[in-house]
């Protein structure tokens, strides 16, 4: 069973749904990374292991979930709608090995990402997968544009409001500035 994400071609869309787990070339960014800690080798390795074995991805409708953890299991899950900035990142290694690091930021006030999607290799299409869904997501609510001929939405009528309130407002200006 292949990984959706290897070997794309250039006019291949992604599909965002086929990704659950991060790229096998991964466990080889971590072997690296972990090497370089030379006798914290096992302690560095280990971690980063288990978490690769255990890490799962989820994109749907409404959000993007990742869960992963042997003994503490961890689950993060955020909607479109929270989504405020996506990073990416491609260390020297990770540019060499073909992988990113996409970083979710939401408005909790933290300067960390919320979620980091690892091991990725079409991270640029995955980015503009999520931009995409969230301005999609946030656009939900927003009332359509008024047709011609039809009745005036809610929008319409405060912002004539708010005109009548400015036209008062400058009157009033004025006759202060002509009295006694």
């Amino acid at each position: 069973m292949g990984n959706p994400q290897a070997n794309p071609t250039e006019a291949e869309p992604l599909d965002a749904r086929a990704i659950t787990r991060p790229e096998p070339v991964l466990l080889t960014y971590y072997t690296v990374v972990s090497a370089l800690a030379l006798v914290f080798f096992p302690f560095v390795f280990l971690p980063q292991y288990f978490k690769y074995k255990t890490l799962r991805y989820r994109f749907d409708d409404e959000g993007v979930s990742m869960a992963w953890g042997l003994l503490f299991r961890r689950e993060t899950n955020l909607t479109y709608r929270r989504i405020q900035d996506i990073h990416l990142t491609r260390g020297l290694i990770q540019r060499w090995l073909g992988l990113a690091t996409l970083g979710i930021q939401t408005a909790s006030g933290s300067s960390s990402a919320e979620m980091e999607i690892v091991g990725i290799t079409r991270a640029a299409d995955l980015r503009d997968f999520l931009y995409e869904r969230m301005r999609g997501a946030k656009g939900l609510n927003e009332a359509p544009p008024a047709e011609a001929g039809s009745e005036p939405s809610e929008t319409d009528e405060a912002l004539a409001l708010l005109h009548e309130i400015r036209d008062e407002l400058r009157a009033i200006r004025e006759r202060a500035g002509n009295g006694p």
